[in-house]
């Protein structure tokens, strides 16, 4: 008698266990990242997952895959710029951005970038960015041209990336969700500034 109500208390408790699992929404993963709670001035892989999450929506399913690999290939960054862009290209193209930057050091900023490229790319689109900062000891040095390429490949709506380094020792990793039409490949350079500028240059 006693182990049959064992078996059924068990029962019960695998399928509570089961419907908690399957009712957890799928990006609200647990990811390991052995440094988060260290009180310094750079950002752990949760954060950013789950402020990246907030920022993409439901367009950011491959956000966390995107995320791991450059905290693999660069580690935590120090900075991150949450915007939105829009570019358009025919060969030739332009972008601009805005956005705003954070730091834990600094107070929130706003910041504008735009920028030329030439390449075998064609198509516009509208975008929401991340860009995470690496080595940014002074806001100051941001204000520069980063050269950088850029594989895109948006179908109405995807995820993209690109990296921008300038020989100050800053690097930027760049994640877009975007919408539009946008295929091709591209060199680039962007450039930061305190206000909005029409020339890209």
């Amino acid at each position: 008698m006693k182990s049959f109500k064992t078996i059924n208390i068990l029962t019960i408790f695998s399928m509570l266990v089961i419907i908690v699992v399957m009712s957890v929404p799928a990006y609200s993963e647990w990811y390991e990242d052995p440094v988060s709670d260290v009180n310094d001035d750079k950002y752990g892989i949760n954060e950013l997952i789950v402020t990246g999450h907030k920022v993409f929506g439901a367009t950011s399913e491959g956000l966390a895959t995107v995320v791991e690999a450059i905290f693999s290939a660069k580690g935590r960054p120090n900075a991150y710029i949450i915007g939105e862009e829009a570019s358009a290209a025919f060969i030739g193209g332009l972008t601009y951005g805005e956005g705003v930057i954070h730091s834990k050091t600094e107070p929130e900023q706003k910041i504008y970038w735009q920028g030329p490229s030439i390449g075998f790319d064609m198509g516009a689109d509208g975008s929401r960015v991340m860009i995470l900062v690496y080595n940014l000891d002074d806001r100051d040095n941001l204000y520069r041209r980063f050269p950088g390429g850029a594989g895109t490949a948006y179908t109405l709506a995807g995820l993209g990336g690109s990296f921008h380094t300038h020989n100050n020792g800053i690097i930027l990793a760049t994640i877009k969700t975007g919408a539009g039409f946008r295929l091709g490949a591209n060199v680039s350079y962007i450039k930061f500034s305190e206000k909005p500028k029409w020339l890209p240059f």
